[in-house]
């Protein structure tokens, strides 16, 4: 694993996810106005539509200056952590292990990558998309996620403050803060089952793109073979996080793209404990 130096006067910053968005929290923590301070410390929501966030440079081993020109020198260098059992692939395949998850990073050359993950699910649609829409429980779900707060909510659409942290080796710890819109689209019958989305982006933080989708998908019995995950159920419901990250220069995504897979991993799976547990709830009533 590639390490790069870290000042320890400088604090980090971001967001994910679904989180719901897979908590981004190992990211930059840029200063923020005093007018911007404000608001999130009152009671009523704050305004983040024309705010924006200073983050200040860390973890670069080059100079500010030279940040443009070495934008795209991880294309035939990145760094993946192979531990973890994470993909780093060009193949279309979805084949769930046997755990029931998967997920697969993409190259799309500069400092841009594409996730896409899955899990099994023990549980309806409508009992997964209860989980993901209760925005402000999230906090109670996703480890390390500090505050997930919604600051707007309409019809079909909430934007959400969300602050994760997580503690680092060295006795490092980043933060992360960030502002995420999210749009609930409407339910799907399709001829092998049904679906929901919910799709996502971050309008304030350390990216310069960070946006993707929330997929539910439940089966119909018989409709979706192959998948031992889901021996003996009557339906198969799956969940899905797909998204599209490019770092702000001064973030090298090689160290993105290594963290980021195991937070999703960690997201996807404690949002299919949850499902079990409020299923068990209901069993028992």
């Amino acid at each position: 694993m590639r390490a790069y130096p870290i000042p320890l006067s400088l604090t980090a910053v971001s967001t994910v996810a679904l989180a719901p968005f897979p908590t981004i929290r190992f990211l930059l923590n840029p200063p923020i106005s005093d007018k911007t301070t404000s608001l999130f410390l009152s009671t009523s929501c704050p305004r983040f539509l024309f705010s924006k966030f200073r983050p200040n440079p860390f973890c670069s081993n080059s100079d500010a200056t030279s940040s443009d020109t070495n934008e795209g020198d991880d294309d035939d260098d990145v760094y993946f952590d192979d531990d973890d059992g994470f993909v780093l692939s060009d193949e279309k395949t979805q084949t769930l292990s046997e755990d029931g998850f998967f997920i697969e990073i993409k190259k799309l050359g500069g400092n841009s990558r594409t996730i896409r993950s899955k899990i099994g699910i023990e549980a309806s649609l409508d009992t997964v998309w209860n989980i993901l829409t209760d925005y402000e429980k999230l906090a109670d779900i996703i480890p390390g996620l500090a505050v997930s707060k919604v600051v707007e909510k309409k019809d079909k659409f909430a934007r959400l403050y969300q602050i994760g942290q997580q503690n680092l080796p060295l006795g490092l710890k980043f933060n992360a803060k960030g502002v995420l819109d999210c749009y609930e689209k409407d339910l799907e019958i399709l001829p092998s089952g049904k679906k929901r989305e919910i799709q996502f982006k971050m309008v304030e933080g350390d990216f310069t793109r960070f946006e993707g989708t929330w997929l539910i998908e439940q089966f119909n019995k018989g409709k979706c073979k192959g998948n031992e995950a889901f021996a003996g159920q009557e339906f198969q419901t799956t969940l899905s996080y797909l998204v599209d990250v490019k770092p702000k220069m001064w973030l090298p995504v090689r160290l993105v793209e290594g963290r980021l897979s195991s937070e999703i991993k960690t997201n996807l799976s404690c949002i299919r404990e949850e499902a079990k547990r409020v299923i068990s709830a209901l069993n028992s009533l």
